[in-house]
């Protein structure tokens, strides 16, 4: 088997994809309205860097992953710097996959309103997820799926209050934006722990997997794009709102 290094992953399965979107969206001829914008782009890396690091760098002290023998070019913290970089990659990624496929969408037609109620029932369905994560915490084998939906409560939680019933209206655009990036990185993170990039603990994952991956790593993908996308997709109609 051929050695792949953290770079290297960097260089097969997040570089390609970032150039290609990019490209599509420099060559745009003719923009629609659009949904990607500097400053919520911006926000969002700025936030994925400060609220992953620290979750990040815990688990990896808590033994829920390492790394393999001279696949990373160096740390910071615990973290490799690689990491750090994918942490900043991978919402880019998303944000340029979103705007490729946004012009397929119509925007809803109708006023979309969010009363108090509407906002409460936005943070009781993420505190769900939050204390089903807070329960899988207890137990070792549940112990890293448990720290991702702890993890990602908080952030759903302000989304949802913000906003869910435009999301919902937006259902279509939210979920491919959503599972495109997901599903994509989730094969790459396959491979990756086939080559020893990083191997997961068997003491703190289910040993649940769909195609080889665990399904921790999947949920993982799954919610930090979802972060991005609902981000992104609310911010416009938040603007637009207080205008």
């Amino acid at each position: 088997m051929v050695e792949l290094t953290y770079v290297g992953f960097h260089a097969v399965f997040v570089a390609p994809p970032l150039f290609v979107l990019a490209s599509v969206a420099v060559n745009r001829t003719r923009p629609a309205r659009p949904v990607v914008r500097a400053i919520p782009i911006v926000a969002i890396l700025v936030m994925a860097l400060a609220y992953t690091t620290p979750w990040d760098n815990y688990l990896i002290h808590r033994g829920v992953w390492w790394y393999g023998d001279g696949v990373v070019a160096g740390r910071l913290w615990l973290a490799p710097i690689e990491e750090y970089l994918f942490v900043l990659l991978q919402p880019i990624v998303a944000t340029l996959w979103l705007g490729t496929i946004a012009t397929a969408f119509e925007w809803p037609s109708e006023r979309v309103e969010m009363r108090l109620r509407d906002r409460l029932l936005g943070v009781a369905a993420a505190a769900v997820v939050g204390v089903v994560g807070l329960a899988m915490l207890t137990r070792p084998a549940t112990f890293y799926m448990g720290a991702i939906l702890s993890w990602a409560s908080p952030v759903l939680a302000l989304q949802w209050a913000v906003g869910w019933r435009y999301l919902l209206a937006r259902w279509r655009l939210t979920a491919i934006g959503t599972l495109g990036p997901a599903v994509y990185f989730s094969a790459a993170d396959r491979i990756a722990i086939e080559y020893g990039i990083w191997t997961l603990a068997d003491r703190y994952t289910t040993g649940l997997t769909i195609g080889g991956l665990p399904i921790e790593e999947g949920t993982f993908f799954l919610v930090t794009t979802l972060f991005v996308v609902q981000g992104l997709v609310l911010y416009p109609w938040v603007i637009e709102r207080w205008r």
